[in-house]
């Protein structure tokens, strides 16, 4: 089912959130697929590139070196940003373990944005404005304490940002941009620090 298929047929049945998460709940995605949604549709993301395979991998092994015992790394889970009420699927999620522990087994309900230690963003080139802008946004609002954007595709060069301090406006205080090639410190309850020429380009 295509976004504007979803959209066509909201109807008169109660709030076009619930509709589009019902509908969200029942689609069959596609292998590698992510289904999110954005701006009252559902929209079919790709699966993205190996390098961004490979620098998911760094950063979850490099978040294992100091992770307290009750987080844990989550891919491919879905989070509501509900201010917006929106639902995206971020390439790492560090969450609460009791809270995925907790989820009813009979829906496949996402979990609540606001609940993320961290959420990790890897660019493609086809969403690489989203997470810039759209992503970054929501999860300020969402009240994310650490956003980590990684953008190969930055126009100054690929580059890691860490944003943190966020604003109910949709702005993050803080940004932490580093060159790859360079070091990227994650703050507690990480302590560690990125080696982000590791990073396939």
């Amino acid at each position: 089912m295509t976004a504007a298929m979803v959209e066509n047929q909201q109807g008169s049945e109660g709030r076009p959130w619930d509709y589009l998460l019902r509908t969200w709940q029942e689609l069959d995605v596609p292998e590698g697929w992510r289904a999110e949604i954005d701006e009252g549709q559902i929209v079919l993301v790709p699966p993205p590139h190996a390098h961004h395979n490979g620098i998911a991998a760094k950063v979850q092994r490099r978040l294992y070196a100091n992770l307290p015992e009750d987080l844990e790394i989550y891919q491919t889970l879905g989070v509501h940003v509900a201010p917006l009420d929106k639902l995206y699927v971020p390439d790492l999620v560090v969450m609460p373990a009791e809270l995925i522990d907790a989820a009813d087994p009979e829906t496949s309900d996402p979990m609540d944005a606001s609940e993320a230690v961290l959420i990790v963003e890897i660019t493609s080139k086809g969403n690489a404005r989203e997470d810039r802008t759209k992503k970054y946004r929501a999860y300020a609002r969402a009240g994310v304490p650490m956003y980590l954007l990684i953008d190969r595709f930055d126009t100054r060069g690929a580059m890691s940002t860490l944003f943190t301090e966020p604003n109910e406006d949709g702005t993050y205080k803080c940004s932490a941009p580093v060159p790859f090639g360079k070091p990227l410190v994650l703050p507690a309850p990480f302590d560690v620090t990125l080696a982000t020429d590791a990073f396939p380009g």
